[in-house]
């Protein structure tokens, strides 16, 4: 039997497995006993910048849930750490920025630095996250996307128009451009500093692209999600010279973006990550079965009585029709009142059905 690092690591590179692999995003924290005592007496980004802490609540999926892969408890936010950009969280809202970026000179004066002397406690958790899990989960290091992060850092809070965002873009795309290639090379240091303490996946969530006309991605935003997957792929030789590092797969996630899917895919990673909102097996034909998929389960589902939550999942399963490349997920994270026993029932079914590939859902 493989273990669960096995599995995703063969699903990320389009190869046999011998059951689907399945994790959660927001799988470390949220609907756990365990977690929600911790958050009683932590914040969230104290949790996330205490290795300790931050291990913990990342491995306890892993133990409670069993499920094949381990996301690291952190923020797309973290990284503003090192580019001189103070926020908070605010559990009932999400990130708040004091003093947004919104001119060239707020632009330059950000940051960029080594991901080392950014967050030094991230990289000291994954080490330790990876002699932990031993090989039994696969370790997943993710960043935001340059457009998503651009949004909190432009708007300083969650936004439901982009109109700040959208207003900079089309009205000083210089100042645009240059906010964009910065946090592009930002999120490409961070990532590959990941990526050499030890993650064994990455993810890279665009969760606000679906905001965005084909044509505003086209021209504003995909050559600089494409930019920080060309870097995580390509690794400096001793000798100076690049060479091509396969050893890294990369996931690319975004919500709400079915009129985006074969530019997503176009812009990088070995799997496309894909909401509840088109079927699985419509939207990998639009994607390419030359990558893999992730998905994609309505987070609302979980919330359903198990009769339910066992139909939708097989229904993901079998528009799946055991095609290499599978990661079961949901749509997007887990909601806060998901019963944790659904998860870990889930997984198990999931872990249960066999895999076929020669069903065809009409």
């Amino acid at each position: 039997m493989m273990t669960g690092a096995e599995r995703i690591l063969a699903a990320c590179r389009l190869r046999a497995i011998d059951r689907t692999p399945v994790w959660f995003m927001r799988q470390a924290g949220r609907c756990l006993q365990e977690y929600r005592e911790l958050r009683e007496r932590y914040d969230i980004l104290t949790m996330a910048r205490t290795p300790e802490l931050c291990a913990r609540v990342t491995r306890m999926p892993v133990d409670v849930l069993g499920v094949d892969a381990a996301v690291l408890y952190a923020d797309i936010m973290l990284p503003l750490d090192g580019m001189g950009v103070p926020f908070s969280i605010d559990p009932g809202v999400g990130p708040i920025i004091p003093e947004p970026v919104r001119t060239a000179v707020d632009v330059e004066r950000l940051r960029v630095v080594d991901a080392e002397e950014a967050t030094p406690y991230l990289f000291t958790t994954i080490r330790e996250l990876r002699r932990e899990l031993n090989g039994r989960a696969a370790l997943i290091g993710f960043a935001g996307a340059p457009y998503t992060v651009a949004s909190y850092l432009i708007e300083g809070r969650p936004t439901r128009d982009f109109a700040r965002v959208k207003a900079m873009m089309y009205g000083e795309p210089e100042t645009w451009h240059r906010l964009m290639a910065k946090l592009a090379e930002v999120m490409s240091r961070y990532l590959r500093a990941q990526v050499d303490a030890g993650v064994q996946v990455v993810q890279l969530f665009d969760s606000w692209a679906g905001s965005l006309s084909r044509e505003e991605y086209l021209e504003y935003v995909q050559p600089y999600s494409a930019r920080i997957f060309s870097a995580i792929s390509v690794q400096p030789a001793a000798d100076g010279v690049a060479v091509v590092d396969n050893t890294v797969p990369t996931i690319h996630f975004g919500t709400g973006t079915p009129h985006l899917l074969e530019e997503m895919a176009a812009a990088g990673g070995h799997v496309v990550s894909v909401d509840w909102r088109l079927p699985l097996d419509e939207a990998w034909r639009r994607i390419g079965f030359d990558k893999g998929i992730q998905g994609n389960l309505e987070p609302a589902v979980l919330l359903a009585p198990w009769e339910v939550i066992e139909r939708e999942a097989r229904r993901v399963l079998l528009r799946a029709a055991g095609r290499p490349g599978h990661i079961f997920n949901l749509g997007h994270g887990v909601l806060a009142e998901t019963p944790a026993d659904n998860l870990k029932r889930l997984v198990e079914l999931v872990h249960a059905e066999t895999i076929r590939a020669d069903v065809v859902v009409a």
